[in-house]
């Protein structure tokens, strides 16, 4: 049998197609994303992303009908991401998620809880947030004017591979505002100047918890009388929390009263 071949340079078509999917905008173009490392790839492939190839510098064999490509070690250390380097790495292709879809989804549950995310700036800060919806038992995560690719490679890893499961959305502020109104959802918008303490929010009924950047906070679309500002706590000099971090405690609070607390 021939030996297998392995590609040792950055030169090769494929590695320079693969390297130029880190851009956000030829993500865009393509429809393709990357998957880096063992435990996203095996999260994707749970909920059903389509992967295209694989790039590994390891002997693999996959059950799916997808070219498998042998890299050289010098190669993989290239594309990979940052300093974490597993030696696999997936061409994906960008799954369809509809505004419909997911609206679908959610009429199925019965007191649903989402999370609301506008003009998120950093990816590792949405996919921080995904993680934290994930264990906390969020229904569903709608992206609001957003800035950022949720299939980032940074919101990937921040996410650990739970973007690839919790049902999520991309609309503009106005559209998602719109029907959370219409399905009769409060919305709990966090406000540093908010007026209801977050552990006095009724979190039982169907909720949105609306977050928005840190640098300028959530647009006046978030404003009005039904819409509840909730405020977190602040002792020290500092004016707001990392996005993520106030997402967990919210989260969590939410938790809390559905699952934790005795129902009378």
């Amino acid at each position: 049998m021939p030996a297998e071949t392995v590609i040792t340079s950055l030169s090769n078509p494929k590695i320079k197609e693969a390297m130029k999917l880190r851009d956000s905008k030829h993500r865009r173009r393509t429809g393709k994303f990357l998957i880096d490392g063992t435990r996203e790839l095996q999260r994707a492939l749970k909920a059903g992303i389509r992967i295209l190839e694989f790039f590994t510098v390891h002997p693999f064999t996959t059950d799916e009908d997808v070219l498998v490509h042998k890299v050289s070690e010098s190669v993989m250390q290239k594309i990979a991401f940052g300093d974490r380097n597993e030696g696999i790495i997936a061409v994906a292709e960008e799954p369809v998620r509809s505004f419909e879809a997911f609206a679908a989804t959610i009429k199925k549950k019965n007191s649903p809880l989402l999370a609301v995310l506008e003009r998120i700036e950093k990816p590792g800060n949405l996919g921080a947030v995904f993680r934290s919806a994930d264990a906390a038992g969020i229904d569903g995560v709608m992206i609001a004017d957003p800035l950022v690719d949720p299939f980032h490679s940074s919101s990937i890893r921040s996410s650990m591979g739970t973007i690839f499961s919790m049902p999520m959305v991309c609309e503009s502020s106005s559209v998602i505002v719109r029907w959370l109104k219409n399905q009769e959802i409060q919305i709990a918008a966090a406000r540093c100047e908010g007026k209801v303490s977050y552990t006095e929010m009724d979190f039982c009924r169907p909720t949105a918890i609306v977050l928005g950047s840190e640098a300028g906070g959530l647009k006046e679309t978030w404003h009005g009388k039904e819409i509840t500002p909730i405020t977190l706590p602040m002792q020290g000099i500092a004016d707001s929390l990392n996005v993520s971090v106030a997402a967990g405690i919210l989260f969590y609070e939410a938790m809390r009263q559905r699952y934790l607390e005795p129902q009378a």
